[in-house]
């Protein structure tokens, strides 16, 4: 599979290294100092593109993919209003699409434990919920897409929930993310329900990057030959 990197930063770089370990070739590039070459002409050398840049600059990067032709994985978080755009662009051009707010598998896996206590936390009032995120300095959104992606799966499943805030503990019907910026942190979530009894934890602690460089890749390896909107749900098989 031939791959075209958006994005050739830390992230960019480890997902290189899985993809020629599997086997992969990397036929661009696309760094701040050859932003001219994100043209069809370039793009159009690749099967899968991925993306991994900044929020400001997703939905152009995304959209200038399709239009070419490219399937594309994209693991930049922060550019949710956004997406609706790229899934147009994704069936005006037959061609497949692909975002997640994580690409490791442990943290698939735990969104669906996720979902899972907060369903048998629902009839439980007496616990509160919170989720706490931390991720290195260089990560500029916050709350992280992952944190999101774990309040929006609880908020429907528990009905006294309206809603998450960054940073506050406003009252229980606000679901509080707390997120912490720290050196050399991959990325950690912890989901706690507390009572006056009792508190309940799930933890998922990221030890590298490799994880979300190889989700990544399976991501990118899945929907090649491919047209659609799919998921990491599709990629693992998850139900």
């Amino acid at each position: 599979m031939k791959i075209a990197l958006i994005g050739y930063g830390k992230m960019g770089k480890t997902i290189e290294q899985v993809a020629l370990k599997r086997g992969h070739e990397i036929v661009l590039k696309i760094t701040t100092a050859n932003q001219h070459q994100m043209d069809t002409e370039h793009l159009q050398l690749a099967d899968v593109a991925i993306e991994f840049t900044r929020p400001e600059s997703a939905r152009e990067n995304v959209l200038k993919c399709l239009a070419a032709g490219i399937n594309v994985v994209c693991g930049t978080t922060g550019w949710n209003e956004s997406l609706e755009d790229a899934c147009k662009s994704t069936q005006t051009h037959n061609v497949a699409f692909l975002h997640a707010s994580n690409f490791s598998v442990g943290v698939n896996i735990f969104f669906e434990v996720n979902k899972l206590l907060a369903s048998l936390m629902n009839s439980q009032p007496e616990y509160s919920v919170s989720i706490e995120e931390t991720h290195h300095t260089q990560k500029k959104d916050a709350p992280s897409g992952t944190a999101i992606t774990l309040a929006e799966q609880i908020i429907p499943a528990i009905e006294r929930l309206k809603g998450w805030s960054l940073n506050t503990e406003d009252d229980r019907a606000t679901l509080p993310i707390i997120a912490h910026r720290i050196e050399n942190v991959p990325g950690t979530h912890k989901i706690s329900y507390s009572s006056s009894i009792d508190t309940i934890d799930i933890i998922h602690t990221a030890h590298n990057r490799d994880g979300f460089a190889l989700g990544a890749v399976l991501a990118a390896e899945y929907i090649m030959g491919k047209n659609g909107i799919f998921t990491m749900k599709d990629v693992l098989g998850i139900k």
